[in-house]
């Protein structure tokens, strides 16, 4: 533990003196939400590699740079392109970059993801606010020895999704004319996409749209006391419903079509977040 708190300190004073702001907001890109990164003002970019400790994104659509700058008058950090589990990475080397966060003194974290939709009333292209998660991981980032400045050992997960966030995000997409479904996500270790009779038993458990990502991000998010807002893109309808087969092809697509809603919704809800 000691060791990681050292990774930490050393990568948070890295970025400190490359990007000279410090930026209370953040925000995850996940699959297609890349472009996002293109509305900044003034950006300073670093990729991944080169910031001492943290993981490089080895998934197309992933960029893999932190970019940081100006956005409707709030100073933001975006992660341009997220890790994954499947990707090799254990919990802890997932858990790092939103403990740097932390550590740069960011208070509220977006996080985004492309996901299929368990609903049969959503259909693709459309935006779900993530109320809830179900883990299905098959680990938790907070696995281990925990190190009580960081957060406490056993934190609550009730509001995972920070409520008022939540209600600012409703309030921008009402503004904006834009529907904004709500519901549970599930994540998967992938990354093979899901058979359709686990699609059948996610649905029976209460999940409406499943990825392969976000749930550990939130849950270190939560244990350092960082609150949270989580929109998926519905990219696809999820194995089973539909007889066509499912493409990484298609996730990007479908973020493509709809990238200007996308980049209105999340600047509005930045603009509107009191820091």
């Amino acid at each position: 533990m000691k060791e990681k708190s050292t990774w930490l300190l050393e990568t948070t004073d890295f970025i400190k003196t490359k990007i000279n702001m410090q930026p209370k907001i953040a925000l995850v890109l996940g699959s297609g939400w890349g472009d996002f990164a293109n509305a900044i003002q003034n950006p300073i970019t670093l990729p991944y590699a080169s910031i001492p400790h943290f993981p490089v994104s080895t998934v197309e659509g992933h960029s893999g740079q932190l970019v940081c700058g100006s956005l409707l008058g709030k100073q933001v950090l975006v992660m341009q392109g997220r890790f994954h589990y499947y990707e090799g990475y254990d919990m802890s080397e997932l858990a790092f970059p939103i403990r740097v966060l932390a550590f740069l003194g960011v208070k509220y974290l977006i996080v985004t993801n492309a996901a299929g939709a368990i609903n049969e009333s959503f259909q693709p292209g459309d935006l779900m606010l993530i109320k809830d998660h179900i883990n299905f991981l098959g680990a938790n980032p907070l696995r281990g020895p925990n190190e009580n400045s960081l957060g406490p050992r056993f934190p609550d997960m009730t509001n995972a999704y920070d409520p008022d966030l939540n209600k600012i995000a409703r309030d921008v997409a009402i503004k904006q004319g834009i529907d904004l479904a709500e519901g549970v996500y599930a994540a998967m270790s992938g990354p093979s996409f899901e058979t359709p009779a686990e699609i059948r038993f996610l649905r029976k458990i209460g999940a409406d749209a499943v990825g392969m990502s976000t749930v550990p991000e939130v849950i270190v998010a939560n244990h350092s006391g960082v609150k949270v807002l989580g929109i998926s893109l519905m990219s696809n309808m999820a194995a089973g419903i539909l007889p066509e087969p499912l493409s990484h092809v298609d996730v990007m697509a479908a973020a493509d079509a709809i990238k200007d809603k996308i980049i209105s919704l999340v600047s509005g809800i930045v603009a509107a977040i009191e820091v």
